[in-house]
Protein backbone atom coordinates (compact mmCIF):
# COMPACT_ATOMS: atom_id res chain seq x y z
CA UNK A 1 0.00 0.00 0.00
CA UNK A 2 1.39 3.46 -1.10
CA UNK A 3 0.69 6.79 0.77
CA UNK A 4 1.92 10.02 0.41
CA UNK A 5 2.12 13.50 2.17
CA UNK A 6 4.63 15.61 3.12
CA UNK A 7 7.35 13.07 3.99
CA UNK A 8 6.91 11.47 0.42
CA UNK A 9 5.72 8.14 -0.47
CA UNK A 10 6.24 5.41 0.84
CA UNK A 11 4.80 1.55 0.97
CA UNK A 12 3.56 0.18 4.31
CA UNK A 13 3.27 -3.51 4.07
CA UNK A 14 1.94 -4.37 7.53
CA UNK A 15 -1.53 -2.66 6.16
CA UNK A 16 -2.20 -5.87 4.99
CA UNK A 17 -2.94 -7.19 8.30
CA UNK A 18 -5.61 -4.80 8.77
CA UNK A 19 -7.58 -5.47 5.66
CA UNK A 20 -7.22 -9.73 6.23
CA UNK A 21 -8.27 -8.92 10.16
CA UNK A 22 -11.26 -6.59 8.49
CA UNK A 23 -12.55 -9.44 5.98
CA UNK A 24 -12.66 -11.99 8.41
CA UNK A 25 -14.47 -9.93 10.48
CA UNK A 26 -17.33 -9.11 7.82
CA UNK A 27 -16.81 -12.72 6.84
CA UNK A 28 -18.15 -13.72 10.45
CA UNK A 29 -20.38 -11.15 10.82
CA UNK A 30 -22.24 -12.25 7.72
CA UNK A 31 -22.43 -15.28 8.44
CA UNK A 32 -24.24 -14.92 11.58
CA UNK A 33 -26.54 -12.71 10.39
CA UNK A 34 -27.85 -15.08 7.31
CA UNK A 35 -27.70 -18.18 9.54
CA UNK A 36 -30.23 -16.04 12.13
CA UNK A 37 -32.00 -14.81 9.68
CA UNK A 38 -32.80 -17.91 8.14
CA UNK A 39 -33.95 -19.82 11.18
CA UNK A 40 -35.56 -16.98 12.83
CA UNK A 41 -38.38 -18.08 10.03
CA UNK A 42 -38.04 -21.50 12.01
CA UNK A 43 -40.96 -21.48 14.94
CA UNK A 44 -40.37 -23.64 17.67
CA UNK A 45 -42.76 -26.43 18.09
CA UNK A 46 -43.30 -26.10 21.56
CA UNK A 47 -44.78 -22.05 20.69
CA UNK A 48 -42.48 -20.66 23.01
CA UNK A 49 -41.41 -16.83 23.20
CA UNK A 50 -37.42 -16.43 23.50
CA UNK A 51 -38.25 -14.79 27.29
CA UNK A 52 -40.70 -17.60 28.15
CA UNK A 53 -37.95 -19.72 27.25
CA UNK A 54 -35.15 -18.07 29.03
CA UNK A 55 -37.64 -17.93 32.54
CA UNK A 56 -38.30 -21.29 32.11
CA UNK A 57 -34.63 -22.45 32.01
CA UNK A 58 -33.75 -20.28 34.98
CA UNK A 59 -36.12 -21.47 37.12
CA UNK A 60 -34.89 -25.37 36.18
CA UNK A 61 -31.77 -23.86 37.40
CA UNK A 62 -33.39 -22.60 40.65
CA UNK A 63 -32.51 -19.06 39.60
CA UNK A 64 -35.92 -17.52 40.20
CA UNK A 65 -34.00 -13.61 41.56
CA UNK A 66 -32.62 -13.18 38.20
CA UNK A 67 -35.02 -11.29 35.28
CA UNK A 68 -35.47 -11.48 32.29
CA UNK A 69 -36.09 -7.88 30.18
CA UNK A 70 -36.37 -6.61 26.64
CA UNK A 71 -33.88 -4.09 25.38
CA UNK A 72 -34.03 -2.17 22.24
CA UNK A 73 -31.95 -2.80 19.26
CA UNK A 74 -31.07 -6.38 16.95
CA UNK A 75 -29.38 -8.89 18.33
CA UNK A 76 -28.07 -6.62 21.59
CA UNK A 77 -28.39 -9.53 23.86
CA UNK A 78 -26.53 -9.95 26.65
CA UNK A 79 -26.50 -10.87 30.73
CA UNK A 80 -25.81 -8.15 33.42
CA UNK A 81 -24.08 -9.66 36.36
CA UNK A 82 -24.34 -6.54 38.09
CA UNK A 83 -28.31 -5.92 37.71
CA UNK A 84 -28.77 -10.17 37.83
CA UNK A 85 -30.85 -9.45 34.45
CA UNK A 86 -31.36 -11.42 31.58
CA UNK A 87 -31.90 -8.62 28.64
CA UNK A 88 -33.19 -9.85 25.10
CA UNK A 89 -33.41 -8.19 22.28
CA UNK A 90 -36.30 -7.21 19.91
CA UNK A 91 -36.12 -9.59 18.00
CA UNK A 92 -35.50 -12.37 20.30
CA UNK A 93 -38.09 -11.72 23.71
CA UNK A 94 -41.29 -12.24 22.03
CA UNK A 95 -39.72 -14.32 19.15
CA UNK A 96 -41.33 -18.02 18.72
CA UNK A 97 -38.17 -18.85 16.39
CA UNK A 98 -35.72 -21.95 17.46
CA UNK A 99 -33.02 -18.89 16.68
CA UNK A 100 -34.31 -16.64 19.47
CA UNK A 101 -34.41 -19.35 21.56
CA UNK A 102 -31.05 -19.96 21.11
CA UNK A 103 -30.09 -17.05 21.73
CA UNK A 104 -31.70 -16.19 24.84
CA UNK A 105 -30.89 -19.67 26.45
CA UNK A 106 -27.23 -18.74 25.33
CA UNK A 107 -27.52 -15.39 27.90
CA UNK A 108 -28.97 -17.66 30.39
CA UNK A 109 -25.47 -19.95 30.32
CA UNK A 110 -24.04 -16.11 31.40
CA UNK A 111 -26.30 -16.64 34.27
CA UNK A 112 -25.11 -19.87 34.83
CA UNK A 113 -21.77 -19.01 34.68
CA UNK A 114 -22.37 -16.62 37.08
CA UNK A 115 -24.02 -18.28 39.13
CA UNK A 116 -21.62 -21.26 39.76
CA UNK A 117 -18.62 -18.68 39.68
CA UNK A 118 -17.38 -19.80 36.31
CA UNK A 119 -13.65 -18.91 36.21
CA UNK A 120 -13.25 -17.38 32.96
CA UNK A 121 -16.17 -15.38 33.41
CA UNK A 122 -14.97 -13.82 36.90
CA UNK A 123 -11.58 -12.99 34.90
CA UNK A 124 -13.46 -11.67 32.36
CA UNK A 125 -14.90 -8.85 34.42
CA UNK A 126 -11.71 -8.26 35.70
CA UNK A 127 -9.78 -7.11 32.75
CA UNK A 128 -13.12 -5.45 30.92
CA UNK A 129 -12.64 -1.78 33.21
CA UNK A 130 -8.11 -2.25 31.98
CA UNK A 131 -9.29 -3.72 28.46
CA UNK A 132 -11.69 -1.06 27.72
CA UNK A 133 -9.19 1.56 28.41
CA UNK A 134 -6.62 0.22 27.22
CA UNK A 135 -7.88 -0.28 23.59
CA UNK A 136 -8.85 3.32 23.94
CA UNK A 137 -5.49 4.76 25.53
CA UNK A 138 -2.76 2.20 23.18
CA UNK A 139 -2.80 4.21 19.77
CA UNK A 140 -2.74 7.92 21.38
CA UNK A 141 0.31 6.38 23.58
CA UNK A 142 1.72 4.64 20.92
CA UNK A 143 1.95 7.90 18.27
CA UNK A 144 2.57 10.19 21.04
CA UNK A 145 5.60 8.00 22.34
CA UNK A 146 6.60 7.54 18.86
CA UNK A 147 6.85 11.64 18.24
CA UNK A 148 8.38 12.41 21.62
CA UNK A 149 10.98 9.21 21.32
CA UNK A 150 11.15 7.35 18.32
CA UNK A 151 9.95 3.75 18.53
CA UNK A 152 12.96 3.36 21.38
CA UNK A 153 10.15 4.86 23.70
CA UNK A 154 8.96 3.71 26.35
CA UNK A 155 5.90 5.24 26.04
CA UNK A 156 5.80 3.06 22.54
CA UNK A 157 6.15 0.04 24.67
CA UNK A 158 3.31 1.00 27.19
CA UNK A 159 0.97 1.58 24.57
CA UNK A 160 2.17 -2.06 22.58
CA UNK A 161 1.06 -3.36 26.59
CA UNK A 162 -2.47 -1.47 26.50
CA UNK A 163 -2.80 -3.03 23.25
CA UNK A 164 -2.16 -6.47 24.56
CA UNK A 165 -4.32 -6.21 27.09
CA UNK A 166 -7.35 -6.06 24.67
CA UNK A 167 -5.92 -9.04 23.38
CA UNK A 168 -5.96 -11.05 26.12
CA UNK A 169 -9.68 -10.02 26.92
CA UNK A 170 -10.49 -11.37 23.56
CA UNK A 171 -9.10 -14.47 24.31
CA UNK A 172 -10.28 -15.07 27.95
CA UNK A 173 -13.90 -14.32 25.94
CA UNK A 174 -13.20 -17.12 23.50
CA UNK A 175 -13.82 -20.10 26.30
CA UNK A 176 -16.92 -17.80 28.12
CA UNK A 177 -18.60 -17.75 25.23
CA UNK A 178 -18.35 -21.44 24.05
CA UNK A 179 -19.33 -22.90 27.39
CA UNK A 180 -22.15 -20.77 27.84
CA UNK A 181 -23.69 -22.08 24.37
CA UNK A 182 -22.95 -25.70 25.26
CA UNK A 183 -24.89 -25.02 28.65
CA UNK A 184 -27.61 -23.63 26.55
CA UNK A 185 -27.99 -26.36 23.99
CA UNK A 186 -27.48 -28.99 26.82
CA UNK A 187 -30.38 -27.28 29.10
CA UNK A 188 -32.50 -26.95 26.04
CA UNK A 189 -32.53 -30.79 25.44
CA UNK A 190 -33.03 -32.04 29.09
CA UNK A 191 -36.12 -29.34 29.89
CA UNK A 192 -37.51 -30.29 26.78
CA UNK A 193 -38.01 -26.86 24.95
CA UNK A 194 -36.62 -27.84 21.99
CA UNK A 195 -36.30 -31.03 20.10
CA UNK A 196 -33.49 -33.04 18.62
CA UNK A 197 -34.12 -31.12 15.24
CA UNK A 198 -34.34 -27.73 16.53
CA UNK A 199 -31.49 -28.42 18.72
CA UNK A 200 -29.45 -29.13 15.42
CA UNK A 201 -30.92 -25.29 13.93
CA UNK A 202 -29.88 -23.93 17.21
CA UNK A 203 -26.12 -25.11 17.90
CA UNK A 204 -26.24 -23.77 14.09
CA UNK A 205 -27.20 -20.60 15.01
CA UNK A 206 -25.11 -20.23 18.38
CA UNK A 207 -21.78 -21.77 16.45
CA UNK A 208 -22.29 -19.14 13.73
CA UNK A 209 -22.38 -16.76 16.69
CA UNK A 210 -19.35 -18.20 18.44
CA UNK A 211 -17.02 -17.48 15.00
CA UNK A 212 -17.59 -13.67 15.76
CA UNK A 213 -15.63 -13.69 18.53
CA UNK A 214 -12.96 -16.09 16.95
CA UNK A 215 -12.97 -13.38 14.03
CA UNK A 216 -12.59 -10.37 16.76
CA UNK A 217 -9.99 -12.23 18.51
CA UNK A 218 -7.72 -12.88 14.89
CA UNK A 219 -8.28 -9.20 14.03
CA UNK A 220 -7.04 -8.06 17.62
CA UNK A 221 -4.07 -10.35 17.26
CA UNK A 222 -2.96 -9.29 13.75
CA UNK A 223 -3.67 -5.26 14.51
CA UNK A 224 -1.15 -6.10 17.94
CA UNK A 225 1.07 -7.89 14.79
CA UNK A 226 1.03 -4.94 13.10
CA UNK A 227 1.76 -2.04 15.77
CA UNK A 228 4.75 -4.30 16.51
CA UNK A 229 6.39 -4.74 13.47
CA UNK A 230 5.86 -0.50 12.92
CA UNK A 231 7.09 0.58 16.38
CA UNK A 232 8.09 -2.53 18.59
CA UNK A 233 10.94 -3.90 16.62
CA UNK A 234 12.92 -0.13 15.99
CA UNK A 235 14.98 1.21 17.83
CA UNK A 236 16.21 4.81 18.29
CA UNK A 237 19.52 4.85 16.20
CA UNK A 238 18.17 2.78 13.83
Amino acid sequence: MFFGGMMGYYYDPTLILVIIGAVISMIASARVNSTYNKYSKVRSMSGMTGAEAAKRLLNSQGLYDIQVRPVSGQLTDHYDPRSKTVNLSDSVYDSTSVAAIGVAAHECGHAMQDNVGYIPLKLRGAIVPVANIGSQAAFPIILLGFFIGGAGSPLVNIGLIFFSIAVMFQLVTLPVEFNASSRAIRLLGEVGILGSEELGHTKKVLGAAALTYVAALAATVLQLARLVFLFGGRRQDD
